[in-house]
C-alpha cells in the first residue's frame, strides 16, 4: 500500500453517457490513501454512474479515471484485487450462508482478515451458518460490509454503509471506517446520511445534474456557508423591537437573530447584554448554532437527501 497522501483514485473531466443522456458531465476529484471522501448529491445526480466508473463495472464517456494508478476498466484485473465493493444490494446467492461467503472472499486475497475476528466485530458471529435469505436488513449489510473488508483491500468503496443498521452497528460501522482510514486505506463514501458524512469524511464532493456543485472539508464547506445563529431565551413581553439587528420571534420568550456574518457574533452578544440589562431581564438560554452539513447541502441543492 502506498503511503498515505499519496492519490489512490483519481478523477478528472469524468463524463458518462447514456445515449443522448448525459448522466455525468465533467467531474473531478482525488481520494488519497488515508482518506475518506463522501460523495454526496440527490438522487438522479450522476453518484451511482461515477462510482461504477472508479470500481471498473463501466467505462467513462471521456475523461481519466485511475485508480491504483491504473484505468479501473483497461485494467480491471489488475485492479479489482484490491479493491472493497460494498453495495447495497450484495448479489449474493438466497441459500449461501456468510460464514461460506466471508471463507469464500477472504480465499482469493493474498492477505486476507481474520474471518472469524471480523465477523465478531461486525456483530455476525450467531448468524454464519444462516441462510442469506433469512438475514435481516441491518444483517445483510454487515454482511456486505464484512464482504467488502474481508480481502484487506486497498481502496474500499461503499455505498450507504449503514442503511438498515441500528444505532450499535452504526456506530461500529463508523469506527471499522476511521480505523481504515487510520490503516492507509482510501474509502470513497456515498451516503443520504449527512452525519455520517460529516463525521467521517476527510472531503465532501457534493454532486447536482451531473456535476461537482461544491466540494471541500466539512469544516470548510460549513464555513462557507457564512449562516449563525443565536437562540436568546428569557421571559415574554420585553420590548424586543429595541434590539438593533433582525430578530425573529420563535415562540414566547424565545427569538432568533439570524445571519450573523463572519465578525457578527461578538457585537450581538454585546447587544444582547445591553438590551437585558436595561429591561433587567433574565436570559435562561443563549445558544449559537453554526450550520451543518445538511444546511450546506440544502443550500446547494435545493432539496433534501
Amino acid at each position: 500500500m502506498s503511503a498515505a497522501g499519496e492519490t489512490a483514485v483519481e478523477v478528472a473531466d469524468l463524463v458518462v453517457r447514456y445515449g443522448s443522456r448525459t448522466a455525468v458531465g465533467g467531474v473531478s476529484f482525488e481520494v488519497p490513501f488515508g482518506g475518506v471522501l463522501a460523495l454526496l448529491g440527490p438522487n438522479g445526480a450522476g453518484k451511482t454512474s461515477t462510482v461504477e466508473v472508479c470500481e471498473g463495472y463501466r467505462p467513462p464517456s471521456r475523461g481519466r479515471v485511475r485508480v491504483l494508478g491504473r484505468d479501473p476498466w483497461f485494467d480491471h484485473e489488475l485492479v479489482v484485487p484490491h479493491l472493497g465493493v460494498m453495495l447495497q444490494s450484495g448479489g449474493a446467492h438466497p441459500l449461501a450462508r456468510p460464514g461460506e461467503m466471508m471463507s469464500l472472499l477472504a480465499s482469493f486475497a493474498a492477505e486476507p482478515l481474520d474471518v472469524g475476528e471480523l465477523a465478531e466485530r461486525l456483530g455476525l458471529v450467531p448468524f454464519l451458518r444462516t441462510e442469506y435469505r433469512r438475514l435481516s436488513g441491518g444483517e445483510k449489510q454487515r454482511l456486505h460490509l464484512a464482504m467488502a473488508l474481508v480481502g484487506r483491500p486497498a481502496v474500499v468503496f461503499l455505498d450507504e454503509p449503514t442503511a438498515g443498521m441500528d444505532v450499535a452497528a452504526r456506530h461500529t460501522t463508523w469506527e471499522l471506517v476511521e480505523q481504515l482510514r487510520d490503516s492507509g486505506v482510501a474509502v470513497l463514501l456515498t451516503t443520504h446520511l449527512l452525519d455520517e458524512a460529516e463525521r467521517l469524511a476527510d472531503q465532501v464532493v457534493i454532486m447536482r445534474d451531473g456535476q461537482v456543485a461544491v466540494a471541500g472539508s466539512p469544516a470548510a464547506l460549513t464555513a462557507a456557508a457564512g449562516i449563525e445563529r443565536v437562540l436568546v431565551r428569557t421571559r415574554a413581553g420585553l420590548p424586543v423591537e429595541e434590539l438593533t439587528l433582525s430578530i425573529v420571534e420563535l415562540a414566547p420568550g424565545e427569538y432568533e437573530i439570524a445571519d450573523l456574518g463572519p465578525d457578527g457574533l461578538g457585537a450581538v452578544l454585546d447587544t444582547v447584554v445591553r438590551w437585558c440589562h436595561r429591561h433587567d431581564a433574565v436570559l435562561t438560554d443563549v445558544r449559537t448554532v453554526r450550520p451543518s452539513l445538511e444546511d450546506v447541502f440544502l443550500a446547494v441543492t435545493g432539496c433534501d437527501t
